[in-house]
């Protein structure tokens, strides 16, 4: 098949999304989720999309309803509601891991909002109704107290889980689980510059859109990141492991034999002009030589601005006396004495 062929045959990321009556974000989920399927890609482009998959959700029975309903998602309120619970109650199971959040997103208040699909909250409901009502139980009491916070590490597991499964790439695949751990785990792991290089160009971005604002930047990077030791040390074993498979598969990309960088040999001729050569340095009459101890004249004079060209007179130091130059009358006399 052609080029132009598989473009006849394939949709864009947009012209999909209008396809299946879904806005973007929600169409973007509908692929993390795998309900939509996108064609495979080697190139990490932006993703494709068969316009026989788009036929085959569009003869669903109850589209657009039915698949808009399968990637709603809803917040604290909403999904407190939705469970017939208090919002207190939604927040403690969340925070205690019985709900794992599928998206977040940082508000104008640099506040995190994390957002549950409502498909999961229903079924949760309808599976654990003794966690809805009644005093809670021991463990879930015990988490609490103890201030544990499991939705950022349900996320990640989930989000790592969508990248690995939509993934063909062994060098993606290691790029989506060095995307969970901080620099300098990753250098510790990952000794080569070049495989660093290449896992930093093959990072997916794991939120959609980021906050433009420093502070919201910081907190989606706090977030991304493993920072419970046992998840730190999976992710570290899970990466030693694809790495071997990637290099197998394929070697990080290295610049040739006695390559030299070209910013390095051409760095001194920018600065000197051509058929001009660098005279030697001109000695600093401020500097102190080795071994001499300065004098309170040399001292006074190398305050002085090189500059000037004058050094100043010390104001201990004498000031040197000067000969006036003898008169017309004093040299003829000087001359007859001589000849006497």
């Amino acid at each position: 098949m052609t080029v132009r062929q598989a473009a006849t045959t394939s949709l864009a990321l947009g012209r999909a999304a209008q396809e299946l009556g879904l806005r973007r974000g929600e169409f973007a989920l509908a692929v993390q989720l795998g309900r939509v399927r996108a064609l495979p890609d080697g190139r990490g482009g932006t993703p494709r999309f068969d316009r026989r998959e788009i036929e085959r959700l569009r003869d669903r029975q109850g589209f657009p309803e039915s698949l808009r309903e399968r990637v709603r998602t809803v917040g604290t309120a909403d999904g407190a509601a939705l469970a017939s619970i208090s919002q207190g109650r939604f927040f403690n199971l969340a925070r205690t891991g019985h709900l794992t959040p599928v998206r977040f997103y940082v508000n104008r208040y640099h506040a995190v909002v994390w957002q549950y699909l409502a498909e999961e909250v229903r079924d949760f409901a309808r599976h654990h109704p003794a966690l809805l009502t009644g005093v809670a139980p021991p463990q879930v009491r015990a988490a609490l107290a103890a201030g544990e916070d499991r939705r950022p590490r349900n996320w990640r597991g989930r989000r790592l889980g969508q990248l690995l499964r939509l993934g063909n790439d062994p060098w993606g695949r290691a790029a989506a689980i060095a995307a969970m751990l901080d620099p300098v785990t990753i250098a510790e792991v990952v000794r080569d510059p070049y495989e660093r290089s290449r896992l930093r160009v093959l990072r997916p971005e794991l939120v959609p859109a980021r906050p433009k604002s420093p502070a919201g930047q910081e907190i989606v990077e706090r977030l991304r990141q493993a920072d419970d030791p046992d998840e730190i040390l999976w992710h570290r074993t899970s990466l030693a492991h694809a790495l071997r498979q990637a290099r197998e598969e394929s070697p990080a990309p290295r610049p040739a034999p006695g390559h030299r960088p070209q910013s390095t040999a051409a760095g001194p001729a920018r600065h000197h002009p051509p058929g001009r050569r660098r005279g030697p340095k001109a000695p600093d009459p401020t500097a102190r030589p080795s071994g001499a101890r300065l004098s309170t004249a040399g001292a006074s004079r190398a305050r002085v601005p090189a500059a000037t060209g004058r050094e100043a007179p010390s104001p201990t130091a004498p000031a040197p006396s000067r000969r006036r130059a003898p008169s017309l009358f004093g040299r003829l006399w000087r001359r007859r004495a001589a000849r006497a």
